[in-house]
């Protein structure tokens, strides 16, 4: 789960990560009002959205009156913002943080992610603040440092010294540093989250070091721990797709492709993907039904995917372990007649009460193609939908 760069800086301000003074507002009026209130001679202007690259997309402005304010107010209000991570269609932006202008001397860049490899948090650093990571990482990698983190002791303060050295922050304010990486430390821990970056992060004139900007993402399966982070929840930033999936407990992403994937198994879905791009075909989701699937989640699983008009094509990819094939069945003809399909529909089963679950798909009256495999499922989808 994501939230905004305004709930991000008030979380990590709990923990006594030092950020500018900022409101958020919903409305060019509440803008030049909360300028008023900040008080501050430079007041930066900036969207809200869940997505990176918002200053080169035109999302952030620094304003120098009140004036400045309401003009730069009203020109990203509503406004879509397209950048690296938005795709294409970008997003619209539907509220602001009007935050205190800062003396920059310097900016930095500090992150904390979970390292697949190592199975530990890993703190990153580098000097090269307010450049995506990714780029850092492709063009310049020696210039970021990082630090594994043992679980057992946790970030240690000779850690966070070594990193600050590394970046060359000023000598005067490296323990200021070290204590702003210990306070990220803990908030990523006690939150659950599953990254947190501060980038940048900058060296001002008068001697603080503070997140400029803030980006934490969060693990969902934490979240039933953390009724304070999910009401931070912004649904106008999310899939209604994928909202309506996660009230039902399925693991539903959308995807480009046309080629809807309903499948059981996280492993299985992936690789069910893969070997649809394998046969010249592009997914239109990941979609994980779980094992103990219902009847009711598969046929509200098949409506979701029916509900994307980019979807030419279905492809049912089924192991029956825990979940039984004929369950599968039962919802798939459920929602087919229910919402009327239209579309090539390919069926794979394989499992428990496999052939009971074939016998209900070719009584059902559906025009329904059977797979003998997941290649032979995959080709004859691709096939279908081209």
């Amino acid at each position: 789960m994501n939230i905004h760069e305004y709930q991000g800086k008030q979380l990590l301000k709990q923990y006594g990560v030092a950020v500018p003074e900022g409101k958020v507002a919903f409305s060019v009026d509440e803008a030049v009002e909360a300028a008023k209130s900040l008080g501050t001679p430079v007041t930066v202007v900036k969207a809200q959205i869940h997505a990176g690259g918002r200053g080169k997309a035109g999302g952030v402005k620094v304003a120098k009156s009140l004036d400045e304010v309401r003009e730069y107010a009203s020109q990203i209000l509503g406004k879509v913002l397209v950048t690296h991570q938005t795709g294409p269609e970008g997003k619209e932006v539907k509220r602001l943080l009007i935050e205190q202008g800062c003396d920059i001397k310097k900016e930095y860049y500090i992150g904390l992610v979970v390292d697949r490899v190592t199975g530990r948090i890993v703190m990153m650093a580098s000097e090269e603040g307010g450049t995506e990571i990714e780029e850092v990482a492709a063009h310049t990698p020696e210039k970021i440092f990082k630090e594994v983190i043992d679980p057992a002791v946790g970030l240690q303060v000779f850690q966070a010294r070594k990193l600050a050295y590394a970046i060359n922050i000023p000598n005067e304010l490296v323990n200021k540093a070290a204590k702003f990486m210990l306070s990220l430390y803990a908030a990523f821990v006690d939150k659950d989250c599953s990254i947190a970056e501060i980038n940048p992060l900058v060296v001002t004139g008068d001697g603080n070091v503070m997140a400029l900007d803030a980006k934490l993402n969060f693990d969902s399966n934490a979240l039933y721990r953390h009724k304070d982070v999910v009401e931070l929840r912004d649904l106008e930033e999310e899939d209604e797709k994928e909202i309506q999936a996660s009230k039902f407990d399925l693991s539903y992403i959308a995807l480009d492709g046309n080629i809807g994937c309903m499948v059981n198994g996280a492993g299985l879905a992936m690789a069910t993907m893969d070997i649809i791009k394998y046969y010249g075909g592009d997914p239109a989701n990941f979609l994980d039904v779980g094992g103990g699937a219902t009847k009711e989640k598969v046929t509200e699983a098949f409506k979701i995917i029916l509900s994307d008009e980019k979807v030419k094509g279905i492809f049912v990819n089924i192991f029956g372990g825990i979940m039984k094939c004929d369950i599968i069945a039962d919802g798939v003809i459920s929602a087919a007649k229910e919402l009327g399909l239209d579309r090539p529909l390919v069926v794979r089963l394989e499992g428990t009460n496999v052939e009971l679950g074939k016998k209900m798909l070719n009584e059902s009256g559906l025009n329904i193609v059977a797979a003998d495999s997941m290649a032979d499922g995959a080709q004859k989808i691709v096939a279908l939908v081209k």
